[in-house]
């Protein structure tokens, strides 16, 4: 099945109807720590680094040590370029149940964003939710 692209509204409603979907944020810890979506895993494809964002070697084998191939997986970012990057090589591994938040956290490519659109927020992380549990 090819990568669904989901406005925020269609993202935020998502999230909220569908208790088994798992929601991977893929920005950098910082950004992900100053807000995030409740039930949101970070698993960064970039991290910050001193001089810009530098790729996350291990997004991919992160992903797969947690999450099978037949879940469905919401993947959201910054403003929808790193989350459209992201299902791309989740698809690439074989992932068939993947959505792609087109307006991230901030918005972008003509969508209000995350925040902007209303959804719920928060910078309390679950447990084994944040990067540095579910770094291998």
């Amino acid at each position: 099945m090819p990568i669904q692209r989901l406005s925020t509204p269609e993202a935020i409603a998502k999230v909220a109807s569908d208790a088994d979907l798992v929601h991977i944020d893929v920005r950098s810890v910082p950004e992900f720590e100053a807000g995030h979506a409740p039930n949101a895993y970070n698993i960064p494809l970039m991290h910050m680094g001193p001089g810009g964002m530098v790729p996350n070697p291990e997004f991919a084998a992160e992903v797969q040590a947690h999450f099978t191939k037949d879940q469905e997986i919401l993947v959201s970012c910054k403003a929808g370029g790193r989350s459209a990057r992201a299902a791309a090589v989740l698809e690439g591994l074989g992932y068939t149940r993947l959505l792609d938040q087109i307006g991230g956290w901030s918005g972008g490519n003509d969508d209000a964003g995350w925040v902007a659109g209303g959804g719920p927020s928060t910078t309390t992380t679950l447990p084994g939710h944040d990067h540095a549990s579910l770094k291998r």
